[in-house]
């Protein structure tokens, strides 16, 4: 079956996949997934330590300058609407949540700059629910490997692996999928040559 092979490489090539952003606690792991849209985890984990070394309280977060934080956050892009996300979460959190972030999927919906994609991470990587987030990485293997339709949008690619995988392996999955998107499966210049999967692969021609 085209699930198992894809799942037996994956366990070959990341027996142990690990979320590559630096994080110290459950505001600084939401905050640092906000950054990474349109960005990289190298990028997002240049800034990070900078900007909480400097604001290393929510109520100094939320209190911050906003020039200063796009100064810091500028290497991630859209660092504009960044930095007001930064301050707003903080306020909510450090205000209304005791500064917890809440593990409910409908609130988290109201927090600016938070989306499905954000949430699934934040959620299986931090409290280890089953989830899987569909970033660019994602989206690109599971097209490129016939898991989802060239035509299907990110819900209905997230939907699909769901029914693919199994519930327990879905945080797993996830994280195999980005680091092999990642490393192996980019969008230029894959390493098709050395895939072990290539055969499955709908763009094989194309990137050979």
């Amino acid at each position: 079956m085209k699930t198992n092979r894809i799942a037996e490489y994956l366990d070959d090539l990341f027996p142990n996949p690990q979320c590559e952003l630096i994080y110290h606690n459950d505001y600084e792991l939401l905050i640092a997934i906000v950054l990474s849209a349109q960005s990289t985890d190298k990028r997002v984990n240049l800034v990070t330590p900078i900007l909480f070394q400097r604001y290393s309280t929510l109520e100094e977060l939320k209190n911050a300058d906003l020039k200063d934080l796009e100064s810091i956050i500028r290497p991630v892009g859209s660092f504009h609407k960044k930095a007001s996300y930064i301050k707003d979460i903080a306020g909510l959190l450090a205000d209304q949540f005791q500064g917890i972030v809440p593990r409910d999927r409908e609130i988290l919906l109201t927090f600016p700059g938070v989306g499905r994609k954000t949430i699934n991470v934040f959620l299986s990587e931090y409290y280890q629910e089953p989830a899987i987030a569909v970033d660019t990485h994602v989206e690109r293997i599971s097209k490129r490997l016939g898991l989802a339709f060239k035509k299907d949008n990110v819900l209905q690619v997230e939907q699909k692996l769901m029914k693919k995988f199994p519930k327990n392996e879905w945080g797993r999955r996830h994280l195999q999928l980005v680091l092999f998107g990642r490393y192996y499966c980019k969008a230029i210049r894959p390493e098709c040559m050395n895939c072990k999967i290539m055969d499955l692969c709908h763009e094989k021609k194309k990137n050979l």
